[in-house]
């Protein structure tokens, strides 16, 4: 037998073997990739869960998880038979999780600060009546709702457990950290340590807080039609799309199924975002 002879029969073995290791190392680095975001997820779930008063296992979140990316990504490439296509949808299958927990914050925030007039002014009806400051949260907690309930309980236990109230009270600005909440901080900081009346100014505060938030509602209800406008123009394109494979499917199969025309798909989506964002922040007023 000669040399290419035995060439020829082991080209297909190293090609096999090669094969072999590249897929092991391919499945190696999966696997530790896997196991860094679950790690990531899991740590960062637990403390965002903790954050909303809930109580769930975030394996179980992480499982829902995977299992969402990868239905998502197959249903896509099932229907559209576009591999780009299904792996977007997937990456933003993967995204969701933190876009569903900084939307569900900002509720939660924006209710909280909508409660806290009527919170201020039951605590310093307590006052007046002459309960004590604990006695009047506990009042609060009793007859109030969640959001604001669950913080102010918080910050009754963290009192139980030995920490002082200036120390309860900076820890309830860490947990809600906006402007509202630091305003009535540092009021209830004032009146304690100045001895001033802290009944009049809870009372002086939430009514400076219930024009504010007044103030806030008008601003936003004249934006409305500008952040309106901003969704508008950016699914316009969107919309265009999809007319368009419709009616001319040949046409389109350039878009969809060449290097082309995923960079034109690319280019197209970093403008629909960065114009969408450049909107929100003209119409966006801070007050």
């Amino acid at each position: 037998m000669s040399a290419s002879d035995q060439l020829g029969m082991l080209l297909p073995w190293a090609i096999a073997l090669s094969a072999a290791l590249l897929t092991w190392v391919l499945v190696e680095a999966c696997v530790a990739a896997l196991a860094r975001y679950r790690a990531s997820f899991t740590n960062r779930t637990r403390f965002q869960l903790r954050e909303f008063f809930l109580f769930i296992d975030p394996r179980k979140l992480f499982v829902a998880n995977i299992a969402a990316i990868f239905l998502t990504g197959v249903l896509t490439w099932i229907a559209s038979g576009n591999i780009p296509l299904a792996m977007f949808s997937a990456a933003a299958v993967t995204m969701a999780p933190r876009l569903i927990y900084a939307w569900t914050r900002q509720r939660r925030l924006r209710r909280f600060e909508e409660q806290l007039p009527d919170a201020l002014m039951m605590i310093s009806g307590g006052l007046k009546a002459g309960l004590g400051l604990s006695s009047a949260l506990q009042q609060l907690v009793a007859e109030g709702q969640p959001p604001l309930t669950q913080e102010f309980s918080l910050l009754l236990r963290e009192q139980r457990v030995g920490l002082t109230l200036d120390q309860a009270l900076e820890n309830l600005t860490q947990r809600v950290p906006i402007q509202t909440t630091l305003l009535v901080v540092s009021a209830m900081k004032i009146a304690s340590e100045t001895g001033g009346g802290l009944a009049e100014t809870l009372e002086r505060t939430s009514h400076t807080l219930r024009s504010r938030l007044q103030m806030e509602g008008k601003i936003r209800a004249l934006t409305a039609q500008g952040k309106l406008q901003g969704w508008v123009v950016g699914l316009l394109p969107l919309s265009l799309l999809v007319i368009l494979d419709r009616m001319e499917p040949d046409t389109m199969q350039v878009l969809w199924h060449s290097y082309m025309g995923w960079g034109a798909l690319a280019v197209v989506a970093v403008l629909e975002v960065l114009g969408i964002y450049m909107i929100r922040k003209i119409v966006n007023i801070d007050v």
